[in-house]
């Protein structure tokens, strides 16, 4: 569990990252959400933007992406949230 400091940190960090994952029309697949999974080992946070053609209830994508990858929230602004996942064997983010 993130602390508000380490979500503070964190979110500094987000602000200049571009949307790496985008949901469309499709929804969110078993394909995409290993896409966001292996992001997420490799650089340990996502920009993930939920484009205006999907159907899906934003929040919801959220839960079921967290639950799923067992990553934390950080931040959400309009159609776009990020997450964070700590890699444990070699870290790239230090907060």
């Amino acid at each position: 569990m993130i602390t508000g400091k380490q979500r503070s940190e964190l979110k500094k960090i987000s602000h200049s990252l571009k949307p790496q994952i985008l949901i469309g029309k499709n929804g969110l697949s078993d394909n995409l959400l290993k896409q966001i999974g292996e992001h997420l080992e490799k650089n340990e946070i996502v920009k993930i933007k939920v484009l205006n053609n999907n159907l899906d209830e934003k929040d919801e994508l959220v839960e079921y992406i967290l639950d799923k990858l067992e990553a934390e929230f950080v931040s959400s602004l309009g159609n776009k949230f990020v997450i964070y996942k700590r890699n444990e064997e070699s870290p790239v983010i230090e907060i």
